[in-house]
């Protein structure tokens, strides 16, 4: 039997049986690599690490995507780093948004996640509010001139190509594109095993945005299963009264995401992992 082991931790790690190579290559920035497995159908690998499957991705994009919209009164244009793959787009034009600027560093992550997970973006590429662009993220925050009402930083992990992306820097050019009462939301690891690291980046972001929380996501091919978001912004809150909530439900489809999951995931964040801070 083939398999596949993850190489994101040195001391710990998970295998995935392979069913059928569909993919191999070689990008300017990164390796890809792409395979099936009889529980998580097609599963997206960068550099070694896993980013999606068929089976659980939606969990990933609904929360990154409405957690920071759901809690934003009226959100019109939004700004998407990385998510190349076109899941946090899907999941972002479930909501009444003007526009969605998506800034992509690897077109060829887009052109082979078109080609072998065509229902992923369910067709966003081509919505008329979509504006894709194959561009370093850290560097067209830094030069545009739009503003945005949330960022939402889909990225890889701060290794590689992802590193500029979780840098004081790129934060605090972050901030200068929101709008009053914008929100960020990021992907920030496994709290389990980076309790440390999570305590870290809430910190900085703190000092940028002005407030920051995390909350959890089960994502379970993601290590242990948990995934930290973290949520930033000079704004009210990021955990609207459920009543709110359910009246700006109405608009999605969604799988995991819903007002009462959204209360939950905070509730749980803050003690996750303290064992290891």
């Amino acid at each position: 039997m083939i398999t596949f082991r993850e190489t994101l931790h040195r001391d710990l790690g998970q295998m995935l049986s392979v069913e059928s190579i569909l993919y191999r290559g070689r990008t300017k920035y990164q390796d890809i690599l792409i395979f099936t497995n009889e529980t998580f159908g097609k599963v997206l690998v960068l550099d070694g690490v896993v980013q999606l499957t068929e089976y659980d991705n939606h969990i990933y994009h609904e929360m990154l995507a409405h957690v920071p919209l759901m809690a934003h009164d009226a959100p019109k244009d939004v700004l998407i780093i990385g998510g190349g793959d076109g899941g946090t787009l899907r999941e972002v034009l479930k909501h009444p948004v003007d526009s969605a600027v998506l800034v992509e560093l690897d077109s060829e992550v887009t052109e082979v996640s078109r080609r072998f997970f065509p229902d992923l973006a369910e067709g966003a590429f081509d919505d008329p509010r979509v504006s894709l662009i194959f561009a370093d993220g850290a560097s067209y925050i830094r030069e545009t001139a739009k503003r945005f009402d949330a960022v939402i930083i889909d990225s890889t992990d701060p290794i590689g190509p992802g590193e500029a992306l979780f840098s004081d820097e790129f934060y605090e050019n972050c901030r200068s594109i929101l709008r009053p009462g914008a929100r960020v939301a990021i992907q920030s690891g496994v709290p389990f095993y980076h309790s440390l690291t999570l305590k870290q980046t809430l910190e900085r972001l703190c000092r940028h945005f002005g407030s920051a929380r995390p909350l959890l996501a089960p994502v379970p091919t993601y290590a242990h299963g948990s995934l930290a978001l973290i949520v930033a912004g000079n704004c009210e809150t990021f955990c609207p009264p459920l009543d709110i909530l359910h009246s700006r439900f109405a608009r999605l489809n969604t799988r995991y995401y819903a007002p009462d999951v959204h209360h939950a995931a905070f509730v749980a964040a803050p003690r996750f992992g303290e064992r290891r801070a």
